[in-house]
């Protein structure tokens, strides 16, 4: 018994099993966590090491190529790229996707332990970091306050931060733009000098007070107890009272020679929000948990939160990225929805009867709700991909069961019982079914295969249309034929109402009908004219793109409402003048926009060696960096790229600024969903030749009106104070050099030499000269150090200080020192524009001996995916190829089948065209897609033609029956799936920017392939038909003349016989 008798003959059995699938999606989805994009496990891992009070060539020298020469011996590593800056050196090790992340970061740790080592003293062990998008903050929300702020990373820890990572699902929670609390014990060089204590007596003596030393253990009695000394301090006045040296017999105490500042860290960033003073607290959720949960959680606990706070402490949200999920989500649910609709539409005029319409709407959601168990079962969520490839099925689940069900109907007007009508007519397009679905999994099954971060992103896609039409196929052979046995019946009389509003369209289809044979007739006759017309315009259209340019780009600008900006001052600018900068702009911008800017939040100044957040990126007090949330794209006349470009122009024409970045979606470098970025990487040894290359290139691009914001990585030159130490006047004195340079530095920039505790926290104690003492090349040259014999040496006498210049950043790739030219290309322009524009002025530009230029960043990845994406085609053709040959038993059909698809590229090349739009990975995607949208439709043609062959009907008079009755089955399959699309096409909604692409190649290539495929196919099948045929005759003409010989000579043999 086959699976669509069985499911007729036992509803009730079919029913309850459909029911389960339709249950358990339902408690999948309930289940399903929210976001933006699926789980990305990247292949990035960044290797971060402190190293404090060290200049950037410093750092390169004693951190960063050590550990380059050793991490870069780590398998399946594509690049290395490395970021050396004061007090911290940065690592990016980014591998070959497709291997396992989690044994590539044992492998970096095994290096890392092997290396840290030879590694200085002072510095910190280097801290290992694997990208995922679990990194990306869920939540920043602003905190303002106007007392409380010495103390308030203090409030915030206790009663913010705390409370917040105890929520279930909240990874890590960070304070940023808080200063900490920290004990500075300033010493006066001259009172010193006078009471002759050196700074190593004084941070030895606060070192040697500030303990608690357990003495052993007495036996008293019965009881054992340990004997303590406790010595920590309770109030920090109590240091002033700390003996640090003796005068002529009398004890000198800490107050004799310096003062006690309880306060926060020197240096420090500070944040503000719509410009008030405050903090800003970094929200991450755990891997795998529902960012929008945790949003929701977080934010019903806000008004908890600021209950238990000081009044005059706010807090407020600068980014919840659950705000644009929803919006996304919704967007695409909305385009679902518009989606079924005009399914259903589609179904009814074609069909006229609203119960086999019913039937194909209650296919949509069977076969949709299936693969929410499918992401449940494998811990995948609901997002951007997952919903979007919903949309992109919804045109397709249908086709199965139209094919089965305009069969069935067809059966019942000849006059077939329901139950045999189904029976029969799907037994009639099972196999026919099944090899388009086939065809579709063909196309879909190789996304899973695919690499980068196309592939990390179409993986689920893939899955989701392979289950998605595997369901909806078992659904057309089962659950359709059995709803169609239940509730089709044979209309005989219809009613007035029904005539007068489906008679004009029913008209209308006939009349389409006949109009569809004559033109069928006439192509069939003149079968070569209609190939050459198609060989003729698929050749017009690629002329077309040449002539039109066609525009590249990686991905499509994503309206996020979130834009990033970086400003410079020239370096060395005062932490007070860049604050004054960046408030007159949160005032500009603020009066511009108005409602339609939520938040503007800023940070500046010298992040501490415990913010990691703000370390990943360059700070200092020259450096403003901005993180702005408009409102969402639907809710403002601007768009987002349009208001981008508004903010250049502002800082285009401030002339103190030394550079400025202004970035879409607030991430740099114009990757997913950014504007697109040409970048330019410039390798060299040599930082004057690369920086002089870097900015002729700069320079030629700022010129043209394409590129919106030219970048260099680069920073000016930092001005430093160089002391070089005499080695022979340090022996003299007996000491090290590694001693003089530590005694220098702790003068300068503090020696950490213990901690004050209070109510179970740590706050650092700093020994170190006034700052008045420290703020010229004379105060540090009068600085003392202690030589062997204990006594002071002013390093004026054991060394040379000098000013010198170095570079704040030094970048390297591949262990090469690099600078990278960003080139932002304006609205209205692609990254392929860009790139040429880059690429073109090579030649004019001086470039030297030893220096290279290379163009890297999203053209790489560009043209990484478009290879991929390659490769994905030509192996989804040979595959949709095997399927169909296997079907047909012939290797004819399939060929004229394939010979279909380009007409496809044709229509995408048109559509992207007429509509502006952008060739990019969505519209590759789009393109893929048609291959086997447009093959089924081949399939129906060549299955029935072939049918009508087989039962003795001519050449061309089957191929004209064939097209006549399968016009309205194709022209309905094709309409849904483009109405289907359509909702994607013109959608305006948050998000729409990434799938747009998508729907306009789908749309366009499917448009022009079927008006041509329902020409196309029944042309050349009587081409090959009539080779065939005279194939036939001249076999059959050969047998004939072969039997005549025989029956010749097999009479002169009797002849010859019967003489013998």
């Amino acid at each position: 018994m086959s699976i669509y008798e069985g499911a007729v003959k036992r509803p009730i059995m079919t029913s309850l099993c459909f029911l389960a699938v339709i249950i358990f999606g339902i408690f999948s989805l309930i289940k399903l966590p929210i976001d933006l994009y699926p789980d990305i496990e990247t292949n990035t891992i960044m290797v971060m090491t402190y190293y404090t009070g060290a200049s950037a060539e410093d750092i390169e020298n004693n951190i960063t190529r050590p550990l380059e020469n050793t991490l870069n011996s780590v398998e399946h590593l594509k690049h290395v790229a490395s970021d050396s800056r004061e007090n911290v050196s940065v690592i990016t090790l980014e591998f070959e996707f497709g291997y396992d992340i989690d044994a590539l970061t044992n492998d970096v740790r095994d290096k890392l332990d092997m290396v840290s080592n030879s590694l200085p003293d002072e510095a910190q062990t280097p801290i290992l970091f694997k990208f995922s998008t679990d990194m990306i903050p869920i939540l920043m929300l602003s905190v303002q306050a106007e007392e409380s702020q010495k103390a308030l990373y203090k409030i915030l820890d206790d009663n913010v931060a705390n409370p917040l990572a105890r929520v279930d699902g909240v990874g890590t929670v960070s304070i940023a733009g808080a200063p900490r609390r920290e004990i500075n014990i300033y010493m006066d060089p001259q009172k010193m000098e006078a009471y002759n204590v050196s700074p190593a007596q004084v941070a030895g003596a606060i070192s040697a007070e500030n303990r608690n030393v357990t003495n052993g253990t007495v036996d008293i009695g019965t009881q054992t107890y340990t004997v303590r000394v406790e010595g920590e301090f309770d109030d920090p006045a109590q240091m002033l009272n700390v003996i640090v040296g003796s005068h002529n017999g009398v004890n000198i105490y800490l107050r004799d020679v310096a003062r006690l500042e309880d306060n926060v860290e020197e240096r420090s960033q500070k944040t503000f929000t719509n410009g008030t003073q405050g903090a800003m607290i970094i929200v991450q959720k755990q891997s795998g948990a529902n960012s929008v949960e945790i949003s929701n959680k977080v934010l019903d606990m806000l008004p908890t939160l600021q209950s238990n706070l000081p009044s005059d402490v706010k807090l407020g949200v600068i980014v919840n990225t659950s705000d644009n999920i929803l919006n996304t989500i919704g967007s695409l649910g909305e385009t679902i929805g518009y989606a079924m609709l005009f399914v259903a539409l589609v179904v009814f005029i074609f069909l006229g009867r609203w119960r086999a319409t019913t039937i194909i709407v209650i296919t949509i959601p069977m076969s949709l709700i299936a693969s929410f168990i499918y992401l449940y079962a494998t811990g995948g969520s609901l997002n951007m991909i997952s919903l979007s490839c919903l949309s992109i099925a919804i045109g397709n689940v249908v086709d199965d069961a139209i094919v089965v069900l305009e069969n069935v109907t067809t059966h019942i007007e000849r006059g077939s019982s329901p139950k045999q009508a189904a029976i029969h007519a799907t037994n009639e397009v099972a196999i026919s079914v099944i090899a388009s679905t086939l065809t579709m999994i063909a196309v879909f099954f190789p996304l899973t295969m695919v690499t980068g971060m196309s592939g990390v992103l179409f993986k689920q896609l893939g899955w989701m249309m392979c289950i998605i039409m595997t369901i909806s196929t078992v659904s057309a052979l089962s659950f359709t034929p059995m709803l169609c046995s239940q509730m089709l019946r044979l209309q005989k009389k219809q009613s007035k109402m029904f005539k007068t509003f489906y008679g004009p369209i029913g008209r209308a289809l006939d009349n389409l009908d006949v109009w569809y044979e004559k033109r069928i007739n006439w192509a069939v006759r003149h079968r070569w004219t209609v190939i050459m017309g198609c060989v003729i315009l698929f050749v017009g259209s690629i002329g077309l793109a040449i002539v039109a340019g066609i525009k590249s780009e990686f991905f499509p600008a994503n309206d996020s409402g979130r834009v990033g900006v970086s400003l410079q001052l020239p370096i060395g600018t005062r932490v007070e003048k860049s604050e004054a900068l960046a408030k007159s702009l949160v005032k500009l911008w603020q009066e511009r926009y108005g409602k339609d800017m939520e938040t503007c939040n800023f940070t500046v100044g010298q992040a501490g060696d415990n913010n990691t957040f703000a370390s990943l990126s360059d700070n200092g007090s020259h450096i403003i960096s901005f993180n702005i949330m408009m409102v969402p794209s639907d809710e403002r006349e601007k768009g987002l790229a349009a208001i981008c470009d508004e903010m250049r122009a502002d800082l285009k024409n401030i002339p103190e600024l030394a550079k400025y970045q202004v970035n879409l979606g607030g991430n740099t470098g114009g990757g997913m969903g950014g504007q697109s970025t040409a970048t330019f990487e410039i390798y060299g040894y040599d930082m004057d030749a690369t920086r002089n290359v870097a900015e002729q290139m700069a320079a030629k691009l700022r010129e043209n009106s394409m590129i919106t914001q030219v970048n260099v990585s680069r920073s000016d030159y930092q001005p430093e104070i160089v002391v070089d130490f005499d080695r022979d006047k340090l022996a003299q004195q007996g000491i090290g050099l590694s001693t003089a340079a530590n005694a220098v530095r702790s003068l300068i920039y503090g020696a950490q030499q213990s901690y004050y505790r209070e109510d179970g926290d740590e706050y650092d104690i700093k020994v170190r000269y006034e700052p008045t003492a420290r703020v010229s090349i004379e105060n540090i040259e009068n600085m003392v150090i202690p030589n062997a014999q204990g006594k002071n040496i002013r390093v004026r006498d054991i060394a040379t200080v000098f000013e010198s210049a170095i570079p704040p950043t030094i970048e390297r790739k591949d262990r090469q020192r690099i600078v990278t030219v960003d080139a932002v290309i304006a609205d209205g322009y692609a990254l392929s524009d860009g790139v040429e524009l880059g690429e073109s002025f090579y030649d004019q530009i001086d470039i030297p001996n030893g220096v290279t230029i290379q163009v890297a960043g999203s053209y790489e990845d560009q043209q990484d995916s478009n290879r991929d994406l390659g490769t994905l085609g030509l192996l989804i053709i040979i595959l949709v190829f095997i399927v169909m040959a296997a079907q047909f038993e012939s290797l004819t059909y399939p060929f004229i089948i394939m010979l279909s698809v380009p007409f496809a590229l044709s229509g995408i090349i048109l559509a992207l065209v007429m509509t502006g739009t952008n060739l990019n990975v969505m519209s590759i995607l789009g393109g893929i897609m048609l291959i086997g949208i447009v093959v089924k439709n081949g399939i129906v043609l060549i299955d029935y033609t072939q049918l009508l062959r087989e039962r003795g009907i001519g050449l061309i008079r089957s191929s004209i029956m064939a097209a006549r009755s399968r016009l309205r089955p194709i022209l309905m399959t094709t309409l849904t799936t483009i109405l289907g699309m359509v909702p994607m096409a013109v959608s305006q909604g948050v998000g729409a920017e990434m799938w747009r692409p998508l729907g306009v190649s789908v749309i366009g290539g499917l448009t022009v392939s079927t008006v041509l495929t329902l020409i196309y196919v029944p042309s050349m099948f009587c081409i090959f038909g009539a080779v065939g045929i005279k194939r036939q005759r001249r076999k059959l003409k050969e047998q004939r003349e072969l039997e005549a010989y025989w029956k010749e000579h097999a009479a002169e043999e009797q002849l010859i016989s019967a003489r013998k």
